[in-house]
């Protein structure tokens, strides 16, 4: 099959652009996608119009979106969708061969993800219900209702969800499925390696009965970029730390930045440590350590030279193989700059002291790895001092964690902001301390990996509260 055209969708309509680029096969001068990349004055006009796009949806009733966004999850998952201008069609195989070509990501990851994306179509009711502390969809309908008994009335803060999506990892697509049965279309800027996902979940919405104008699909460069966030009245925001923290403080943006996810194991349990580490595992390994919510720092009271060993000799076993190998775990890097600079972070680190590459032991080969004209970083956990060592608390596009002995005491102190924490304890005082603690985001308490979700619990920011804001309101008779 040639190399399909992805064009700008503008409201559900086709366009193709006269800047269109190519992106290769990765290792290859072979093609593997043209894109069409749109100008940011065209992003300005269209944002002036996306009120008619919201007006579309609001003639569905959300139930009506609900159990659209049901059955596009089917679609997605299982059906033959278009791709490109010339009515081509995209199969799921053809999809996993396509994202695999120009991300890294092995076969096995990406159709992991599909199913992960398959159940936020599917749960989307649960979803609903742990984002609105259990709102009635109709009250979306009319505007007001009750919620526990007391009246409410809700309006939405944006007339668009705009989204800047990164290349890594397909997943993250999840995070803008909802907004669709909440009545607000989305505008998508896709990451340039990594256009199929949100192509691919639009048009099983389209399939599903969605109205295309919902929808507004974007390649755009940097200036492009710029304007969605500068215009949008509401947008997610993906990038590393540098890139986010301009826009903390900008309500109109949800930024998705590192997590600084951590596993902690109490002085109550620290005995017992052995037991968690399948759990610690999983945490850093999950997704070839691509999540926000994946484990880069693990904090004991004691044995941290011993739970460092255990780690790394399980997660070295996990090797670069064949993109098509059925037990492929790691990705390859779409950019091998990107990934000799992380390597080179790492080595920096190393090489200032108070740190040791634990899993240099038992890997085979270096750290950074070629195969099959990709780059790969091979697993590496790393045993630091202390929280003074700049490797201690730092997170990076593979899997990659340090550990750090700490005294439960001063654990909360040390660890700073994290996205997620794992607390393996029974110390119903220090659980209680873990609740107060305003920098952790999600807390897990007990064996629960720090990458494991709930369909009822929010991932990173709360998108009901994002896109929808509460008002106060009376109705009385009139005379």
């Amino acid at each position: 099959m040639t190399a399909p055209h992805i064009p700008i969708l503008r409201q559900g309509k086709v366009y193709k652009s006269l800047d269109v680029q190519t992106v290769n096969r990765l290792g290859s001068d072979e093609p593997a996608a043209e894109i069409s990349f749109a100008c940011s004055d065209m992003i300005k006009y269209d944002l002036l119009k996306m009120d008619e796009a919201r007006a579309v949806l609001k003639k569905f009733s959300c139930q009506e979106l609900v159990d659209i966004t049901k059955k596009a999850g089917e679609y997605f998952l299982e059906s033959d969708l278009p791709i490109g201008i010339e009515g081509e069609l995209q199969s799921p195989d053809d999809y996993v061969f396509s994202l695999a070509a120009t991300s890294g990501l092995p076969h096995s990851l990406i159709r992991m993800n599909m199913k992960r994306l398959a159940g936020i179509f599917g749960e989307i009711d649960t979803i609903f219900r742990g984002l609105t502390r259990g709102l009635d969809w109709e009250v979306l309908d009319k505007g007001y209702g009750e919620q526990g008994g007391a009246p409410v009335s809700f309006s939405a803060t944006t007339s668009e969800l705009a989204v800047i999506l990164p290349s890594n990892s397909p997943a993250v697509n999840a995070l803008w499925i909802p907004s669709i049965a909440m009545k607000v279309p989305v505008l998508l800027k896709p990451g340039r390696e990594e256009p199929w996902t949100p192509w691919r979940v639009i048009q099983a919405f389209i399939k599903a009965g969605c109205p295309a104008e919902a929808f507004s699909l974007y390649p755009t460069q940097h200036d492009g970029s710029g304007a969605i966030i500068r215009r949008a009245g509401r947008c997610m925001l993906f990038g590393d730390d540098s890139t986010v923290k301009q826009y903390e403080n900008d309500e109109r943006i949800e930024v998705h930045g590192t997590g600084y996810s951590k596993f902690l194991i109490g002085e109550d349990e620290i005995e017992n440590w052995e037991k968690y580490i399948d759990t610690i595992v999983e945490s850093v390994s999950a997704n070839s350590g691509r999540s926000c919510i994946c484990t880069s720092t693990i904090v004991v009271p004691k044995y941290g030279d011993e739970i460092a060993r255990a780690v790394a000799k399980r997660v070295a076993e996990i090797k670069p193989l064949a993109q098509d190998d059925p037990e492929a775990r790691l990705s390859g890097f779409a950019n091998p700059q990107f990934a000799e600079w992380i390597n080179d972070a790492v080595q920096t680190g190393l090489d200032a002291g108070g740190a040791i590459d634990v899993t240099a032991e038992f890997r085979e080969g270096e750290r950074f790895h070629e195969r099959d004209g990709m780059n790969y970083l091979q697993p590496t956990i790393v045993r630091v001092d202390s929280f003074d060592q700049e490797l201690a608390i730092r997170e990076f596009l593979f899997p990659f964690a340090t550990v750090v002995e700490c005294p439960q005491a001063e654990m909360l102190e040390k660890i700073g902001p994290s996205l997620v924490v794992t607390a393996v304890t029974k110390d119903l005082e220090w659980v209680n301390h873990l609740f107060d603690c305003p920098t952790i985001d999600r807390l897990n308490v007990g064996n629960v990996p720090t990458n494991r979700i709930k369909w009822d619990q929010p991932h990173e920011g709360n998108l009901f509260d994002f896109l929808y804001t509460r008002r106060s309101f009376q109705i009385a008779e009139i005379a």
